[in-house]
């Protein structure tokens, strides 16, 4: 047997609808045994197992297989119950065809083969002989004896045609929804793409205008101001650095965004990615600032790790240093950088006031993107970052760990910047 596929909630009417149907059955039976003051303990036996399932079809619709067999007795030693059977017949029928308990053809070939038993039954028990007169149904005792069966027959098709297009019809109808949720999400990432092509778009014309402005000025300061010292015309010249560089950066992962727009995967201009190697033209360019950052490395550094690890390795401590000016200026910085078997491990701390819940410090909720960033970069390798106040004494603290592994699954899945 199979139990449907169609959760309750697709049933279309009131969840309440079983027990008021099923009460007002029962009062039916009431009424049908007054009536006809039946006293016959087989009937009033089965009676309860032909109504009282009933009541909870629709949590458990295989209750149906108790039903429909007991109506069928029950009408085989009582056929003046005729109503009540006939009601309950077909409620336990329908409940069997709409949740496919059994295959519509079994289910129709039993009960048919059920009714034509039932029919067998009452010409053997002489229901339709009329103390030896005229047979109750037809002149000449022919096959009419057997037009019980026909209408029980053409009852029990017409319920399970119904009931199975009933589900046919609900089934339909879930993956019209189904569908059309769909369709709605493909509009939604549509409209999300053009929405990002569109802050690309203000990106670009907004900030990588301010940008180019910077490098310029800081170049030309150098050539139009007179009597600049060395240390100033190094730092004009380190600010007009970072900031082609930034503009670099910021045109490539521009047009990332901008790929959904044209329909295609355009190919972003081909930079290299920053690696390890990196860290220390990093590093640099935070003490040209004007900051204070050491660096220490344990454990050896394996001939070649995955490109998607070192670049998340560059890009957090990126972010460490980019925190470290903002929220702790003068803050040392310290860089502990590990090399494990299996994962590198990576400790970023300084001395600065810690975070804080108003101003002054990193805010581990604040709702920027720049630890949840660290987060996510360190999620896409299989590791983790913590980030939080250093000590008692103050300070910042950020933690990972990247397993290699890890990183070289992510790098061959592309799924790195």
């Amino acid at each position: 047997m199979r139990q449907s596929s169609l959760r309750p909630t697709a049933w279309p009417r009131s969840p309440r609808y079983p027990y008021v149907s099923g009460a007002l059955l029962v009062v039916l039976a009431a009424a049908e045994v007054l009536h006809s003051r039946i006293t016959s303990t087989t009937v009033l036996a089965t009676l309860p197992l032909v109504v009282l399932p009933l009541l909870w079809r629709r949590r458990e619709p295989r209750i149906g297989l108790l039903v429909v067999p007991a109506a069928l007795l029950n009408f085989l030693f009582r056929p003046e119950l005729l109503m009540t059977v006939a009601v309950a017949g077909v409620m336990g029928l329908y409940t069997l065809a709409r949740h496919r308990v059994l295959h519509p053809a079994l289910l129709s070939a039993a009960a048919i083969t059920g009714s034509l038993l039932v029919n067998v039954g009452h010409v053997a028990m002489g229901v339709y002989d009329l103390g030896g007169r005229a047979p109750a149904v037809g002149a000449d005792g022919s096959l009419s004896y057997f037009t019980e069966s026909f209408v029980l027959a053409v009852g029990v098709v017409a319920t399970v045609g119904v009931a199975d297009a009933t589900r046919s019809r609900e089934e339909s109808r879930q993956a019209r929804e189904a569908a059309q949720r769909e369709l709605i999400a493909m509009e939604r990432r549509h409209a999300a793409a053009q929405e990002r092509a569109a802050i690309a778009r203000e990106l670009h014309d907004i900030v990588a205008h301010s940008v180019s402005v910077i490098a310029v000025q800081a170049e030309s300061a150098t050539y139009t101001t007179p009597d600049l010292s060395p240390p100033a015309r190094d730092g004009f010249q380190q600010i007009a650095s970072s900031a082609r560089s930034a503009l670099t950066e910021l045109r490539r992962l521009l047009s990332v965004l901008r790929a959904d727009e044209a329909g295609s995967e355009e190919a972003a201009p081909v930079v290299p990615q920053p690696t390890l190697d990196s860290l220390g033209a990093l590093l640099e360019a935070h003490r040209s600032g004007g900051g204070e950052v050491t660096l220490h490395t344990a454990g050896t550094r394996p001939a070649v790790l995955p490109p998607s690890l070192e670049l998340t390795v560059y890009r957090i401590v990126q972010e460490a240093l980019t925190n470290a000016r903002r929220h702790a200026r003068g803050a040392a910085v310290d860089i502990r950088l590990t090399y494990e078997e299996d994962e590198v491990r990576l400790r970023i701390t300084d001395d600065g006031p810690g975070p804080k819940t108003g101003t002054g410090g990193p805010q581990l909720n604040s709702g920027g993107h720049g630890l949840s960033g660290m987060r996510e970069r360190a999620n896409l390798l299989g590791g983790r970052l913590t980030c939080g106040p250093a000590g008692p004494g103050g300070g910042f603290l950020i933690e990972a760990e990247l397993p290699v592994r890890a990183g070289a699954k992510s790098f061959a899945e592309g799924v790195y910047e």
